[in-house]
């Protein structure tokens, strides 16, 4: 039931802004010996061992808020989701999945207007309050974004700013498509990868375009009822490969982050081994999910009754992740996408 993932968090708690430097947070380590460690992410070299491979993804947050005005005058927000073609992002797309404000004055037909640089129009109303847009044919949409976007903080950490704005992307953020970071990688800097490497971890890349659904809350009391929204994820040849020969040779898969297991896991559902590619994901993981890729995931710290919440109880254990929180919280650890980190081995079984 969604209400066993609920728990109560102190507001002090939920981070406004990222550690400086970034790779100053703390990081817990779940044992697969079950026990915990209290450390810091500037330790996570040391934490992982020779042969180890580390997954990250490369996607890149677009300023996809926009701001204008309705035709009759009051002021509008237009938040992109993702082109309506899904067969791949592209920046050029006129056509959009969008969340838009006031919804309830955004109708078929309305039009928002984006200073001089040009208008769109809201053309339907799809489920969960999504609208699809439609850019006029003389917008350029990469230079509207460029003077008119702004990057899609979370409502937690409160209105954005440049240097937050910045901070909310990830060393890694080479291809552009996200809505929201992967925040696990916030923490990585090129001194912590430098050494990584010097351990002996690989490090491959992957790309999913991190989207609303990722992070909406569960609203059915039946976990099994939540419908997870679909997300587009690239695997390189090369990264598929390294998969392979790890899991040939008995070395651990590391996970950079819940969006790298969904799309690893996803990649694998049907002959239990990563293929290189593009496809897009629903997958919901929920606790008995039989897991055939990941050993370790790196994470951060999820709000409640969130479908990341369960992913990682699922991956951890139900029980050992709620005391993980628990211990969380009496340790002052900070929460959510500024927050600091929980590495987990994990058990078998799980």
């Amino acid at each position: 039931m969604t209400s066993e993932y609920r728990y109560d968090l102190p507001p002090e708690l939920i981070a406004k802004a990222p550690a400086e430097p970034a790779d100053a947070s703390r990081l817990m380590l779940l044992g697969a010996n079950g026990t915990f460690q209290h450390r810091t992410f500037t330790d996570l070299p040391s934490l992982l061992q020779p042969g180890d491979l580390l997954v990250i993804n490369e996607t890149r947050v677009i300023r996809a808020r926009l701001r204008g005005r309705r035709a009759g005058g009051g002021v509008a927000e237009v938040l992109l989701l993702r082109p309506l073609d899904r067969s791949r992002f592209d920046l050029q797309a006129r056509e959009w999945e969008a969340l838009v404000r006031p919804g309830r004055r955004l109708r078929p037909g309305s039009r928002v207007t984006f200073g001089d640089a040009g208008a769109c129009e809201v053309a339907d109303v799809a489920g969960d309050g999504i609208r699809h847009i439609c850019f006029d044919e003389t917008v350029s949409l990469p230079e509207l974004l460029e003077r008119y976007g702004e990057m899609p903080l979370p409502k937690y950490v409160g209105p954005g700013d440049e240097a937050r704005a910045a901070r909310y992307q990830t060393m890694f953020a080479r291809v552009p498509g996200s809505v929201a970071a992967p925040t696990a990688s916030l923490h990585f800097t090129p001194r912590v990868v430098e050494a990584l490497q010097r351990r002996g971890v690989e490090v491959v890349p992957l790309a999913l375009d991190v989207g609303y659904g990722t992070f909406r809350p569960i609203e059915a009391e039946r976990i099994a009822d939540h419908v997870m929204h679909a997300e587009r994820y690239a695997i390189p040849e090369a990264t598929a490969a390294a998969i392979e020969s790890a899991k040939r040779q008995g070395r651990r898969v590391v996970a950079a982050g819940t969006t790298v297991l969904r799309a690893l896991e996803s990649a694998a559902r049907e002959s239990g081994t990563v293929r290189a590619g593009e496809a897009e994901t629903a997958l919901f993981i929920t606790p008995g999910f039989q897991f055939r890729v990941a050993d370790v995931l790196l994470t951060n710290f999820h709000l409640p009754a969130s479908s990341l919440l369960v992913l990682v109880a699922a991956f951890a254990g139900y029980e050992r992740i709620m005391r993980a929180y628990a211990c969380a919280i009496s340790e002052r650890y900070r929460f959510y996408s500024f927050g600091d980190a929980m590495l987990i081995e994990r058990i078998n079984g799980h």
